[in-house]
């Protein structure tokens, strides 16, 4: 996390009071394993500080005349261009001599400017509030180049703490006039204005990002210095040619294609040379590729999608035949064993009848049985739910129901014994009578 989303200035997370291990904080970050060393004799210790500035995007030496101690992190005042600059220690002691040495910078060198002391709150306040400037430059720097219609990309502003001096990062692609560009910022901006021109990485490298890889960029964090890469680094390391997948953040090259290439180089060296095509019978076998993990070359015949891994010893020998004017009969290709478990093909068994069900029915019909007996009857929450209404309303007394004759003549043949109702006849039906319709009259109006 960035100092700026954390809340006053340090990150709460690692504490280290700027000095982030992650490199958001803090870019190109360096340990200091020689911090806690006792030094035998101080005047044989190293007197330049490297200091960072715009959280390591940019850093440079500084000679300590007055011998002063100072914390990794710790903010202070050095000299600038016609003022003063505040920047952050980032590496004390023997390390920066190193540092120094790699970047072909000379210790007793005239040029290198001085520390002046350490950062008060005035200092860091006008730090501050020119550092609050940089976003709101950087939109209108890009507004007026704009109109001018250069070919240039703006990147970063950069103000000096004390506000008298503005470097202006930018990327082109042809050289760019900016003669008439300079006198408008330095009337709108009111500071001495300084251009520089970085390289598509470089701004890759000051803008920030995630990899493909899932990690924050090499060039943010810990790369500083950008070696050439070419596609032929990744056919030594068998790479299909995808530039979309081959190219990084930047648009170039990835650089990360260059850290194995010498790995996949010695490698290779246990290889035989000249070995692209080999003469059989079959046709003439043409190399694919080489793996160097198990020291194999495969091969592809013609008129043929068939890819045949051939160990070193026999392409030696295959090649010593085609130096006499034969040719081999057979690749003899050597047969790849994987670690991976076989899949067991699963076949077909008829087990009808070997399997009986009564055992499962029972079970179902006894949990039937079960959840029977244990469901609730509605019948009986309807007969407490009548009783309850009854309960309630007071007995309303019926009148006596007449029933019909023909109900009364049925109960008294029930009565009967059973030897006058054989006596009783039925009674005849007689056929019924129709009436033929009348005819329709016609009525007098």
């Amino acid at each position: 996390m960035g100092c700026g989303s954390c809340g006053g200035g340090k990150p709460n997370g690692c504490k280290s009071n700027g000095g982030c291990s992650t490199g958001s904080c803090n870019r190109l970050n360096v340990h200091d394993w020689l911090r806690n060393l006792p030094i035998d004799d101080a005047d044989s210790s190293c007197k330049i500080i490297e200091v960072s500035f715009s959280q390591g995007s940019r850093k440079e030496f500084y000679r300590n005349p007055t011998l002063q101690y100072f914390e990794k992190g710790e903010y202070i005042t050095v000299e600038g261009v016609s003022g003063f600059d505040v920047g952050e220690v980032s590496l004390t002691g023997e390390l920066v001599r190193l540092q120094m040495k790699k970047k072909n910078v000379d210790e007793f060198n005239a040029e290198i400017k001085k520390v002046l002391r350490k950062s008060g709150e005035k200092d860091i306040e006008l730090f501050r509030h020119n550092k609050d400037r940089e976003r709101e430059a950087l939109a209108r720097s890009r507004a007026i180049a704009k109109q001018l219609n250069l070919q240039m990309k703006l990147i970063q502003v950069e103000f000096q703490a004390d506000g008298k001096k503005a470097t202006f990062f930018y990327t082109a692609e042809d050289r760019v006039d900016f003669r008439e560009l300079i006198k408008i910022y330095a009337s709108e901006f009111k500071v001495k204005v300084e251009m520089k021109q970085i390289g598509i990485r470089q701004e890759a490298a000051k803008v920030g990002g995630i990899g493909s890889c899932g990690r924050e960029l090499c060039c943010s964090t810990w790369l500083s210095d950008f070696k050439s890469v070419t596609t032929t680094a990744a056919r030594y390391q068998n790479l299909s040619i995808n530039q979309t997948k081959l190219s990084g953040q930047c648009g170039r090259l990835k650089c990360c294609l260059n850290y194995e290439l010498d790995t996949y180089l010695d490698a290779l060296q246990h290889f035989p040379d000249n070995a692209e095509t080999l003469e059989t019978t079959r046709g003439t076998a043409t190399l694919i590729k080489k793996d160097i993990f198990k020291n194999l070359m495969w091969y592809i015949l013609p008129e043929s999608s068939k890819q045949y891994p051939l160990s070193i010893t026999r392409v030696r020998e295959i090649r010593r035949m085609n130096a006499t004017g034969q040719k081999a009969d057979e690749l003899q290709p050597v047969e790849l064993l994987s670690n991976k478990p076989k899949e067991v093909e699963h076949q077909f068994v008829d087990v009808v009848g070997q399997i009986s069900l009564k055992s499962l029915e029972r079970n179902s019909k006894k949990r039937k049985e079960k959840e029977r007996e244990n469901r609730p009857d509605p019948r009986d929450k309807r007969n407490a739910g009548n009783q309850q209404q009854s309960q309630q309303r007071p007995p309303q007394q019926k009148p006596p129901q007449q029933k019909p004759p023909q109900q009364q003549q049925q109960r008294q043949q029930q009565q009967k014994p059973p030897q006058q109702q054989q006596q009783q006849k039925p009674p005849q039906q007689k056929p019924p009578f129709n009436r033929q319709p009348k005819p329709p009259q016609d009525k007098k109006k």
